[in-house]
């Protein structure tokens, strides 16, 4: 049976409802599956429901970022980092505090980031964004609000023609900081509510990983041991970024340090990746579940 632990549906930057995520699950021959939505558990419950419908194992799932400083490169600055989170309680009421306080920082970032490209839209003549737009994006927001909801707002009013050009042309210049978590603050959250914590896609060539500090996989792994042990429970060697370099690699770092691993497509929209990223079967018994 197949495995995908990394998925993200419409509850924060996906553009998969459920049902569709699990018609997948279904047609990929999936036995076990978790959706990670940013900053959001809204989605769990009714996808645990639906997992059991359909007969596959499920593990709640999160992700969260992390603002991320080694001392060794604090010159550098800090870089942002994403964790996965399973197998927490979703009623943890510290967990639940934080994730209210994330959403409604992320709708006034929102505000702000509008105001950004209304500068960029001032300058190319165009018609500026009202807070009637505001609310219009706010309402196709199902769980986190992000930049890829002002992304397809931005194509269905006809400013861009996809969310790739979007990020290109406006989302990228005119971003504003997420708000600052801490690696410590959040094993703190997830492990205060039962959950495991893992290091997300450490060596993703374009997103959120150790290759902004370096590319050197080793290097990488030096960091982890010195700054994130006592904080998390693994990391995730198979992504659709990591090339078979880096999984080995990691797979290899993780067994000398104890830790777990884990494994996904990290799935948002087109094109549907769920379940191609081939995760071997002893990572659900690392969780307990048998396939």
């Amino acid at each position: 049976m197949k495995i995908d632990l990394h998925i993200h549906s419409r509850c924060s930057d996906g553009k998969l409802t459920l049902n569709a995520i699990f018609k997948e699950a279904v047609k990929k021959g999936l036995g076990l599956i978790s959706i990670t939505d940013h900053d959001s558990i809204d989605c769990q419950v009714d996808a645990r429901r639906i997992a059991e419908r359909y007969g596959i194992s499920y593990l709640y799932g999160l992700e969260l970022n992390v603002s991320f400083s080694p001392p060794a490169y604090k010159d550098m600055g800090p870089i942002s980092l994403d964790f996965l989170a399973y197998q927490y309680d979703i009623h943890s009421k510290p967990l639940m505090i934080r994730l209210n306080e994330l959403r409604e920082y992320r709708k006034k970032r929102a505000e702000k980031i509008l105001d950004n490209i209304n500068r960029e839209l001032v300058e190319e003549r165009l018609k500026k964004f009202t807070h009637k737009d505001l609310e219009k994006i706010e309402k196709s927001v199902h769980g986190a609000f992000g930049r890829p909801h002002i992304a397809d707002y931005m194509v269905n009013k006809g400013i861009v023609s996809s969310r790739k050009e979007a990020f290109n042309r406006y989302l990228v210049k005119c971003n504003v900081p997420k708000m600052p978590l801490t690696l410590a603050e959040v094993s703190r959250l997830v492990k205060g509510a039962g959950g495991k914590l893992f290091l997300a896609h450490p060596n993703h060539p374009r997103g959120t990983s150790l290759i902004k500090i370096s590319a050197d996989l080793k290097e990488q792994q030096r960091i982890i041991n010195e700054t994130m042990i006592p904080y998390i429970d693994g990391v995730e060697c198979w992504h659709s970024a990591h090339d078979q370099e880096s999984t080995s690699s990691y797979i290899k770092f993780a067994q000398e340090a104890g830790l777990m691993v884990t494994g996904g497509s990290d799935c948002h929209q087109q094109p549907v990746l769920i379940g191609t990223v081939d995760v071997p079967d002893y990572v659900a018994k690392q969780f307990n579940i048998d396939l």
